[in-house]
């Protein structure tokens, strides 16, 4: 894995944990799973809390999917570093 392929696994890493523990896009099905294992009370709905939980399973996947289908992988990668860049971009914009 070259510096750059590592650069990019992170960063969809990072978008892809950030999509599924705050984004609005999936709030609906997390409240969900959160009903059915409070966050307080489950080591479950804990998981879906913790950034640093759910990357380790992001990244997992991400990695075991470019030894299956690197080329389909890469893409998938490329899509969400390049959402990660913008959004750390304009989180940093001036208003």
């Amino acid at each position: 894995m070259t510096t750059l392929e590592f650069l990019i696994m992170g960063l969809a890493t990072y978008r892809i944990t950030r999509l599924i523990i705050r984004d609005e896009l999936l709030a609906r099905p997390r409240n969900f799973f959160w009903k059915k294992f409070p966050p307080e009370k489950s080591l479950l709905g804990y998981l879906l809390t913790c950034p640093w939980c759910i990357s380790i399973w992001v990244a997992s996947i991400l990695q075991i999917s470019s030894i299956i289908n690197p080329e389909a992988t890469y893409v998938v990668e490329i899509i969400f570093a390049l959402s990660a860049i913008a959004g750390l971009l304009t989180a940093h914009e001036e208003r």
